[in-house]
């Protein structure tokens, strides 16, 4: 007979089950509180535990230049600090530079103190400075590749990084095709089973639709498509971003979001700085294919797209992919495309020279620092309603915005005075560099009269919110990590777009010089010009 204090087998896999929920709760809980210790911003109740990058190391291709400094090695510190990376974590670079790894360190420190948008912590720092490493070397230097698969084997073994490695092409388009092809030759584009290499492959993706395809070619002989990364950055914003959420998770606007309410569409991004020291690499590239090609397009396709099945890479893709394609060019590109360059001027109160003036420019260069296109798309949600596009250098202001443009009321039951000085309706994305979302409409002046005028109602992220944005490369050098590539244009995209923009480009090359426009203004008369049907520029 059973001893009644003696548990039966039933009472003690209850009581084990009951040990190892109270284990499994417990490790949560110590997890969520870590987390929230390694970001103090951060509601320790909330239960959205943040993503957190595997083991793994990242090498960086050209850590001397200005987007590593200033951007990336910042980035990947804010990233350490917000508990975000794994203690094993590794940081390679790679450089022509006679440097041991304490050196390499030592610019890291520099740039992270100089640009990190968190707070420096010494103990944040010492654990990621024990992960950096620094391999001398030219690109076609076939030793000095051979030495970096050597580092890469042995930061496994000593830091646990398992085989996972993401290659980041810091560096001028006409050296990708090089260091992929000593990715390959060394063998550590490909992963051994149960690890991942990826690449990450900063715009320009080529220069027209064809080095586009070539450039893909090169690549995808490396890699597979799941592991290119082709990053553009303005992706990453959280306002753009936002967009995804303003018309899909809200039934306010997407009902008004179509041919039957809304005028057109102004996409900008304008800038108030010259091309500075960027003459090597942007004279012959201009206005259009750095920004209209890859920013601009992205966000169009953001704002036409209809709404996916899900967020994941390929539906989103493809939603976006079918904007593209049903983009159609104006039959007059004389009339509805403009270009300009930059001459001398005076802005923010200092004479500053024209474009070709600039250090480094040729004085008969056609290139244009102005840019912009009308658009049209060929759906039933779309079809008549003008996108127009613009994007230019030493402008009014810096400013990146999405205006929705809408049509004035069918009848308006007021008289001409009452309503003189009344606009459209318009709901306008900030995206840089006052975040958020105005929207524009009529309302009764206070007084005796009847007199209608424009007032806006206004919201920005940093009144919102008490955790502030990440940067956008946060964002993206953590998806690429993860693995997470939905705010990644597939090369389809690309394709897409460089078929949009070579026509363009194509005729202007017939135009000769582009239109000057004086430094602090708003570009050339022609783009005014391009707007017609009683429509015009938004004043930023």
């Amino acid at each position: 007979m059973k001893d009644p204090e003696t548990p039966s087998e039933e009472a003690l896999d209850f009581e084990e089950t009951i040990a190892a929920t109270v284990a499994t709760s417990a490790a949560a809980t110590s997890t969520t509180l870590e987390v929230a210790a390694a970001n103090p911003l951060r509601d320790p109740r909330d239960k959205r535990l943040p993503r957190v990058a595997g083991p793994c190391v990242l090498v960086l291709f050209g850590v001397t230049g200005d987007l590593a400094k200033r951007k990336l090695l910042p980035a990947i510190y804010d990233l350490g600090n917000r508990g975000l990376l794994p203690p094993g974590f590794s940081l390679v670079g790679f450089a022509r530079r006679d440097w041991k790894d304490q050196d390499f360190a030592q610019v890291t420190h520099d740039a992270v103190k100089a640009h990190a948008r968190t707070p420096f912590r010494e103990e944040v720092w010492k654990q990621l400075r024990e992960g950096i490493h620094f391999v001398p070397g030219e690109f076609s230097d076939d030793g000095a590749f051979d030495a970096l698969a050597m580092a890469l084997k042995e930061i496994d073994e000593t830091r646990g990084t398992g085989g996972n490695y993401a290659f980041y092409l810091s560096v001028p388009p006409k050296f990708f095709p090089v260091v992929v092809e000593q990715l390959k030759r060394t063998g550590v584009s490909q992963a051994p089973p149960g690890s991942w290499r990826r690449v990450v492959i900063e715009k320009p993706f080529g220069h027209d639709l064809k080095s586009a395809h070539e450039l893909n070619e090169i690549t995808t002989s490396a890699f597979p498509e799941s592991s290119i990364f082709r990053i553009d950055h303005y992706l990453g914003k959280e306002t753009v971003q936002n967009i995804l959420a303003l018309r899909f998770a809200n039934n306010l606007y997407e009902p008004i979001w179509n041919r039957g309410y809304v005028d057109h569409v102004q996409i900008t991004m304008a800038e108030d700085i010259g091309i500075g020291g960027r003459a090597g690499y942007y004279d012959g590239i201009g206005a259009a294919r750095d920004v209209i090609q890859n920013h601009l397009l992205q966000l169009l396709a953001l704002v036409a797209m209809e709404d996916p099945t899900s967020f994941d890479a390929s539906a989103l893709r493809r939603e976006k992919e079918k904007v593209l394609k049903a983009v159609q060019l104006p039959s007059d590109l004389a009339l509805n495309t403009a270009r300009g360059q930059y001459d001398a001027g005076w802005q923010g109160g200092e004479k500053v020279v024209g474009y070709l003036q600039e250090d480094g420019i040729s004085p008969d260069s056609t290139t244009e620092t102005y840019a912009a296109i009308k658009l049209e798309i060929a759906n039933r949600r779309w079809a008549g309603v003008p996108f127009y596009l613009r994007t230019g250098k030493r402008l009014g202001r810096r400013v990146t915005e999405v205006a929705v443009v809408f049509q004035r009321a069918p009848h308006l039951p007021f008289s001409k005075d009452d309503t003189e000085i009344l606009g459209q309706n318009a709901l306008v994305i900030r995206v840089q560099p006052d975040e958020g979302i105005t929207v524009r409409f009529g309302s009764k002046v206070p007084g005796t009269a009847m007199e209608v005028r424009d007032v806006s109602m206004d919201f920005a992220y940093g009144e919102s919110f008490l955790e502030s944005s990440p940067e956008a490369y946060e964002r993206l050098l953590l998806d690429v990590m993860i693995g997470d590539p939905p705010l990644f244009p597939h090369q389809r995209e690309v394709e897409l777009s460089w078929k949009i923009l070579d026509p363009i480009e194509e005729f202007w090359a017939t135009q000769g010089q582009p239109e000057g426009y004086p430094a602090g203004s708003w570009g050339p008369p022609s783009a005014d010009a391009m707007m017609g049907d009683g429509r015009a520029w938004r004043r930023l």
